[in-house]
């Protein structure tokens, strides 16, 4: 595995075998894996070497530290694309995660005057209010407050959001959604956010605004979203400009 001729750097080759048995499933989430002593005699390579490649994997998210007890695989992140407008579950089905949520609250609130512009409403125009955690494998990934027109989205109850809105939206509804507009930046996670997404005070998170339209442009839905930095991350696909 290890190739000293190679003018790949050792610590390197290691870090990209270690990386290929977690992506592979081969070692296992919260699994240990061997200590430096272990790699370094298996391998006969220094040991300040195999630091380096486990640092790496520490710092990519892909190992994390206990003290006194050694180096583990952690949970690796959900990816999503910046392509295509799907929903939370469909998301999760995709990737052979089961989705879940529990819901924290549903209720009718009037729409205030920022909230108002943003679904292009009048202002105490009756909307659902959702908030939830959003779960894979029973995993909390983001805490989420959506709010939708109760005129336009119409019969939501517990049962339906808990399954898959967007679902309701396109065939009892037979409405038909189009694009959505969508922020994202980073920030560090509120009391909030602590408390449902189990992080520690201090870690990190992505914020997330999106608001998602209808065929005719009408929008009918407002998400913002916190999801936990440590179990998801966004890729986006890019094709150089034409001059």
């Amino acid at each position: 595995m290890i190739d000293k001729q190679s003018p790949i750097p050792i610590y390197h080759q290691l870090e990209e075998y270690i990386k290929q048995l977690i992506e592979s499933g081969i070692l296992k989430p919260d699994e240990a894996i061997p200590s430096e002593r272990e790699y370094s005699e298996q391998y006969q390579i220094s040991r300040m070497t195999v630091r380096q490649a486990l640092n790496n994997l520490v710092n990519d998210g892909y190992l994390y530290r206990q003290k006194g007890r050694g180096t583990f695989v952690n949970k690796q992140k959900v990816e999503q694309k910046l392509q295509g407008l799907t929903s939370f579950t469909e998301d999760m089905k995709e990737r052979g995660l089961v989705p879940s949520s529990r819901l924290i609250s549903f209720e009718i609130i009037p729409a205030e005057p920022q909230l108002a512009r943003k679904l292009d409403i009048k202002e105490n125009t009756p909307v659902y209010e959702i908030k939830r955690v959003r779960m894979a494998d029973n995993l909390p990934m983001a805490l989420e407050t959506t709010c939708l027109p109760a005129n336009l989205v119409k019969g939501l109850t517990e049962e339906i959001i808990n399954k898959s809105l967007y679902q309701h939206i396109e065939e009892k509804l037979s409405l038909t959604i189009s694009e959505a507009t969508q922020q994202i930046e980073a920030s560090i996670a509120k009391e909030t956010e602590v408390n449902h997404l189990q992080v520690e005070s201090g870690s990190p998170v992505l914020l997330i605004v999106r608001t998602s339209f209808l065929e005719d442009g009408t929008p009918f839905e407002l998400v913002k979203s916190a999801y936990r930095a440590d179990r998801y991350k966004f890729v986006h696909t890019m094709q150089r400009a034409t001059k």
